[in-house]
């Protein structure tokens, strides 16, 4: 990948011999060490462009050449390169800077703007740097995963994970163990079913004790009932854990023993980082919680630090795995000896260590990763005969009554080992900043998500439900979902309200499936009582176009036993005209589901049919206004009695909102609407009890 002061290897498409050194120039007076070549045919780049690896190309546009910037853009295209191009122009012309950058040109830019063109050539080669490390990142992240999931295969241990007492996940040990043959036949089984009677009730008590205490490898003792109804006594290890990205808990049957001088053994191995000998990861966080916990309790002050090594992907493809394994051992000796007994030390990844104190403060700890620092960068690591040398940029953060959880105070600490690399004269790293929030995080924007997942922490997010009758009386049961929490200052606002603008598509996605999951759990107890409820549930542009909902929601239907009908998704017009593919894409996925779609907010567009032509719904909701005009002005009553008319003779069935009162319904029945919903039926409740044989 490029690094900081690496060669740029540049091509140039120009005519001119000498405006192209003029460019080479321009670089290397940028502080950019470059090594062109001048293009001069088609074959020329095409026989470039398979010769080796290129990080810029910047092409001249004039009429002489034979061989121009359009074709040169589209070779590249053709062959997916994957090198900026920018067009250096005669002057501005907005139509031909659009059409080129249409085709996929990073920019265009005036060829005697120089200063500019720096600029623009110093942004691209660095997002090419974040590309090309993101390009091995994930390659790491695939294989990593891949390891993961094939140790979780073949562990001996019966491993499963479960989501709202249903198992969503169990390894071959995990169904041999309960006598299941298929993961099909157990992935709709609730946890409950696999325990004795008697067991039951205690495994609920279990459950929410290790809810609220929060500990990993908390154990319960208990009887399972296998498929075959064999009885097995077993100790149950609960931890958190995610799974396809979701939060869940990991469950370990074990069989039952009393050997305490095994189990603490084991427990010292599986806490310990087999190369180094210190703490691994999972000890680290299971610490971190416990003094977060501590913290938070006292009002004790203790501080943690990221240790990053310098550039460790370029020194181990020098050493070589072995030697880098031989310096990381070396490294974490050096570490010991710099770290006081009363601190936690720990190896948190491949080329990352960690240290954690309490009590202590963030100053005292930097002063002493200062000392460390120093240390690391003075020795000299002799690894197979050669003398290697490392440096280690360290981030430092305070912990209090206030710190955040332990991974987002992880990600603190890495945030900040990360800005030493922007502190002047460490662009190589090689230094300790403090993260002071003020520093690193808006007031306002940023927080939004922290924000949310506090609430939904303190059970200041909730559902409320709002019936949605039918005016012909045919005694269905439908309610629309409708998320709701509390600010600081007790105020009732929905959760989309507090994100800004542009924001991270996680955050919506992340609250859609929440209020999904929280649906799903209160709809399948609401409809075991008897009712045939249907919940219409609202859904963001971000899970529209999220590729990964509706494999995601499959699991979560599946494992609540819940029918793929009992849920229509909603989305607003705007997004369907907007994202008009993706939408399509979506409600042809929901609908093998099973599932029902609705767009809301109908009829504010230009032509509000446009977006019909493509997205097959089942159910369309008028926009509100309507429902506030439809009675004082007779041309809005023709408009929504014939847009409602052709909506039912193409299948799609209405809804029109905010009836506040029972003078409209006549207007309505005439109009041929079929539901209704608003405050003169009933406001939105936090029960679904809504009396449908009364209307």
């Amino acid at each position: 990948m490029q690094k900081k002061n690496s060669t740029v290897q540049l091509l140039v498409l120009d005519p001119s011999q000498n405006d192209a050194e003029s460019l080479v120039s321009l670089l290397r007076n940028a502080g950019k060490a470059t090594r062109a070549h001048r293009i001069t045919s088609e074959e020329d780049l095409e026989e470039a462009l398979k010769a080796s690896h290129w990080d810029l190309l910047l092409a001249r546009d004039l009429e002489e050449l034979e061989f121009g910037p359009d074709a040169a853009l589209a070779m590249v295209k053709r062959m997916d390169k994957d090198i900026p191009f920018i067009l250096l122009t005669n002057e501005r012309n907005r139509e031909r800077d659009l059409s080129i950058m249409r085709l996929g040109a990073q920019d265009a830019v005036p060829f005697e703007y120089t200063d500019m063109l720096v600029l623009a050539i110093k942004r691209e080669l660095a997002a090419l740097n974040e590309r090309r490390k993101r390009r091995v990142l994930e390659s790491h992240l695939r294989e990593a995963e891949q390891r993961c999931q094939l140790l979780l295969e073949s562990s001996k241990d019966a491993i499963a994970y479960i989501n709202d007492g249903m198992h969503i996940y169990a390894n071959q040990s995990y169904m041999e163990f309960l006598g299941y043959e298929d993961i099909d036949d157990l992935i709709c089984v609730p946890v409950l079913d696999t325990l004795t009677p008697e067991y039951q009730e205690q495994y609920k008590e279990f459950m929410k004790a290790f809810e609220e205490a929060g500990a990993n490898g908390m154990t319960f003792n208990c009887t399972a009932r296998r498929s075959d109804d064999n009885e097995l006594n077993v100790t149950m290890s609960v931890s958190a854990a995610t799974y396809d990205g979701e939060a869940c808990i990991q469950v370990v049957l074990q069989p039952e023993h009393s050997d305490a001088e095994l189990e603490e053994k084991l427990k010292q191995i599986s806490s310990q980082d087999l190369l180094t000998g210190l703490y691994n990861r999972q000890h680290l966080m299971e610490q971190l919680a416990q003094t977060l916990a501590t913290s938070a309790k006292t009002n004790e002050t203790g501080a943690l630090a990221y240790i990053g090594i310098d550039n460790f992907l370029s020194m181990k493809s020098d050493v070589g795995i072995a030697g880098a394994d031989l310096l990381l051992g070396d490294l974490a000796s050096l570490l010991k000896e710099q770290t006081p007994d009363d601190m936690t030390l720990a190896r948190l990844s491949d080329d990352a260590f960690c240290i954690m104190c309490l009590p202590c403060n963030d100053k005292g700890l930097a002063k002493l990763c200062e000392t460390i620092r120093k240390a690391v960068d003075d020795h000299l690591f002799e690894i197979n005969g050669r003398t290697v040398s490392l440096t280690v940029s360290i981030g430092v953060s305070a912990i209090t009554e206030n710190s955040p959880k332990a991974e987002e105070l992880l990600s603190r600490v890495h945030l900040a080992s990360a800005e030493v690399r922007k502190q002047p004269g460490h662009e190589n790293g090689n230094g300790v900043v403090i993260y002071n929030p003020v520093d690193f995080e808006a007031p306002d924007e940023s927080n939004a998500l922290e924000m949310i997942s506090k609430a939904m922490d303190e059970d200041r997010l909730y559902l409320l439900f709002q019936p949605i009758i039918n005016l012909r009386g045919e005694g269905e049961e439908h309610y629309e979902t409708l998320a709701r929490m509390t600010n600081s200052d007790d105020e009732e606002v929905t959760p989309y309200d507090l994100l800004p603008a542009i924001c991270p598509p996680e955050t919506a996605i992340k609250i859609d499936r929440w209020v999904i999951l929280q649906a799903i759990k209160q709809l399948s107890s609401h409809r075991s009582r008897g009712h045939d409820t249907k919940l219409f549930v609202n859904l963001s542009a971000e899970t529209l176009q999220d590729i990964t909902f509706t494999p995601w929601l499959s699991v979560a239907l599946k494992a609540a036993r819940l029918p793929g009908d009992a849920l229509i998704f909603q989305i607003s017009e705007n997004d369907a005209s907007n994202f008009t593919k993706q939408a399509k894409d979506f409600t042809k996925a929901v609908h093998e589901l099973n599932c029902k779609i609705s767009i809301k907010h109908f009829g504010v567009a230009i032509n509000p049919f446009n977006a019909l032509k493509h997205i097959d719904t089942d159910y369309v909701k008028f926009d509100g206004s309507f429902t506030e005009t439809i009675q004082k002005d007779d041309k809005i009553k023709a408009q929504v009695k014939e847009m409602a008319n052709s909506l039912q003779k193409s299948g799609k069935l209405t809804i029109v909102p905010q009836v506040e009162n029972a003078s409209i319904l006549a207007t309505l029945w005439q109009a041929g609407v079929n539901y209704i919903q608003g405050y003169y039926l009933q406001a939105p409740a936090p029960e679904m009890n809504y009396d449908f044989g009364d209307h």
